[in-house]
C-alpha cells in the first residue's frame, strides 16, 4: 500500500499545461492543476478493460470481494491526510471544522466498510408441497458511475462501493468541477484493486452522454440534477440499462409552535448550510407557525452570525465558497429575486464581488411568500427562505407542492406529534429533529423527480445486481 504526501498525490493525477482542463481553486480562483481529458476511445478502451476484468472479478465470492474492498478502505485512511487537502483546495470546503473534507474522507472508507459488511443469502420465497424456489442477486456486469461536484468523493463511494462488492466493475466519470480528488481517490484504490476492476475518466459533458449510450455498460448510476437525469433516461432506453438516480431536491422542514426556538436554531443551521448549503438533501426552505416565527428568526439568525467563512484550509473556518461561479450566480440571482419582491434579508445577502472566490454569505431570508423563486427552486447554496404559517394543513401542503420528494423534516417536542406530520410529508426520507443525517445502513433515495432507486445498506447492494429466480 502506498502512502502520498499532497504534492505527489496532485501529480499523480494532473497534467500539463495544454494537454489538460485547468481546475481551479474555488476560494482564490488560482489553477490548482490540469486533469487530463479523456476521449470517446478512451471510454472503449476501459470498458472493454472493465468487461474482461468482470468476468474473474464475478467469480469471487462475497469474502473475497469485501476484503477487497476493505483493503480498499484501509488505503484511503492510510491518505487521509492528502486526500482531505487536495478535496478542499479543489472542492472548497473546510478541511477540519464541521462535516467536511476530513469528514468526507472518512465516510469513504466508512462506506467500503459498510458495503463489505452487508449479508447477501439466498431469499427462499417458497417451500411447501407446491415446490421450492430461491431469489438470488447476480452482477449486472459494468456500472457507468457519473459524479457530482458538492461531494465528490464520497457519493462517487456510494457509487462504487456496492457496485464492486455486487460482482460488478466501475468506470467512473467525476464531475468536470472536481475531477482531481476523484482521480486521487481511484488511485489510492487501485493500488490495491485488482486491474480492470475500477477505472476513473475525467471528462465534460460530451463522455458522459458517450456512457450513457454505451453498449457496453450495463447499468448507469448518477447523482446530479434532475434535467439531466431525465436525459440520462431517455439515453438509456435504447438498450434498457439500469438505471440508479439520485437527482435534485429542495427539501422542507416544518417547524411545530411546541419547540423551543434556541435548542433547534444550530439543528435547523446544519441541516441547512451543511457544506455551505450544497447538498441535495439539505434544508432548503424552512415552515414555521406565526406563533414562534420572530424568536426562531432570532435565534438562527444568532447562530449563522457566529459561523466563520473562509479557505479551507485555514483552520478557523467552517464554511467555504460555492465551488464554481456558475453555482454562484444561481444564489445571487434568487436572493435578488427574494429582496426585490420585498423579502426581509436577516443576515448576509451582500458578497464582496470584488474579493477573489466563490464566497456568498450565509443569507437568511425572512417574511417571503411561498411562490417566490427562493422558495420553489432548488438554491444549493448557503441561503435558507423561511416562510411563516398559520394552518398546518397549508404547511404541508406547501411542503408537498413540487414535483422533487428527496428529503423532509419535522421539527417538534413531541415525537407523536412530529410522526403525525411526519407521514403526510412526500419524501424519500423524513427526519424529526433533525435533516440530512444518513448512515450506510439506512436505505437512501427520492421519489417524484429526485429519483429513482435507492441507496445504502442491503437494499442499496440489491439495486446493484439482477435477481435470478431458482426454481425447483
Amino acid at each position: 500500500m502506498t502512502t502520498y504526501t499532497f504534492d505527489q498525490l496532485l501529480k499523480s493525477v494532473t497534467v500539463g499545461e495544454g494537454e489538460g482542463a485547468a481546475v481551479r481553486d474555488p476560494a482564490t480562483d488560482e489553477i490548482l492543476g490540469h486533469a487530463p481529458q479523456s476521449t470517446e476511445d478512451d471510454l472503449n478502451a476501459a470498458v472493454e478493460a472493465a468487461r474482461a476484468a468482470q468476468k474473474t472479478w464475478a467469480t469471487l465470492s462475497h469474502d473475497e470481494r469485501s476484503e477487497y474492498l476493505n483493503k480498499a478502505a484501509d488505503a484511503i485512511e492510510a491518505n487521509t491526510d492528502a486526500l482531505a487537502e487536495l478535496l478542499s483546495r479543489e472542492q472548497g470546503k473546510p478541511i477540519t471544522n464541521g462535516p467536511n473534507a476530513l469528514f468526507e474522507v472518512g465516510a469513504c472508507s466508512a462506506w467500503m466498510r459498510s458495503s463489505a459488511s452487508f449479508p447477501i443469502e439466498p431469499e427462499v420465497v417458497l417451500d411447501d408441497e407446491s415446490g421450492y424456489a430461491e431469489l438470488h442477486y447476480v452482477p449486472i456486469g459494468v456500472v457507468g458511475a457519473i459524479g457530482p461536484w458538492n461531494w465528490p468523493m464520497m457519493i462517487s463511494i456510494w457509487q462504487i462501493a456496492p457496485a464492486l462488492r455486487m460482482g460488478n466493475t466501475v468506470v467512473l466519470k467525476p464531475s468536470e468541477y472536481t475531477p482531481l480528488s476523484v482521480l486521487a481517490l481511484g488511485r489510492v484504490m487501485n493500488d490495491v484493486l485488482p486491474e480492470g476492476v475500477l477505472q476513473v475518466l475525467a471528462g465534460g459533458g460530451d463522455l458522459g452522454k458517450a456512457m450513457t449510450a454505451h453498449d457496453g455498460i450495463d447499468k448507469i448510476t448518477f447523482t446530479g440534477s434532475t434535467e439531466t437525469g431525465k436525459a440520462i433516461m431517455r439515453s438509456a432506453a435504447s438498450d434498457m440499462k439500469r438505471l440508479t438516480l439520485e437527482l435534485g431536491g429542495n427539501d422542507a422542514g416544518i417547524v411545530l409552535d411546541d419547540v423551543d426556538p434556541k435548542e433547534i436554531a444550530e439543528g435547523l443551521f446544519w441541516g441547512a448550510f451543511i457544506n455551505t448549503g450544497q447538498t441535495c438533501a439539505a434544508l432548503k426552505r424552512l415552515y414555521v407557525p406565526e406563533s414562534i416565527y420572530d424568536d426562531v428568526c432570532d435565534a438562527l439568525a444568532e447562530v449563522a452570525g457566529a459561523m466563520p467563512m473562509g479557505r479551507g484550509i485555514e483552520e478557523q473556518n467552517v464554511l467555504g465558497p460555492l465551488q464554481n461561479r456558475a453555482q454562484y450566480d444561481v444564489v445571487a440571482r434568487l436572493v435578488e429575486a427574494a429582496r426585490s419582491s420585498g423579502a426581509r434579508i436577516l443576515i448576509g445577502g451582500n458578497p464582496d464581488d470584488r474579493a477573489p472566490g466563490n464566497f456568498y454569505p450565509v443569507t437568511l431570508v425572512a417574511d417571503i411568500d411561498n411562490d417566490n423563486p427562493l422558495v420553489a427552486e432548488e438554491q444549493f447554496g448557503p441561503v435558507l427562505p423561511i416562510v411563516k404559517y398559520t394552518d398546518l394543513d397549508q404547511a404541508i401542503e406547501w411542503a408537498n407542492g413540487l414535483d422533487v420528494g428527496l428529503g423532509s423534516s419535522v421539527w417538534s417536542s413531541s415525537r407523536e406529534r412530529a410522526l403525525k406530520v411526519a407521514h403526510r410529508l412526500e419524501a424519500g426520507t423524513t427526519w424529526i429533529n433533525q435533516h440530512g443525517t444518513l448512515d450506510p445502513r439506512v436505505p437512501f433515495g427520492g421519489i417524484k423527480e429526485s429519483g429513482e432507486g435507492l441507496e445504502f445498506g442491503v437494499e442499496g447492494l440489491k439495486q446493484m445486481a439482477l435477481p435470478k429466480i431458482i426454481s425447483g
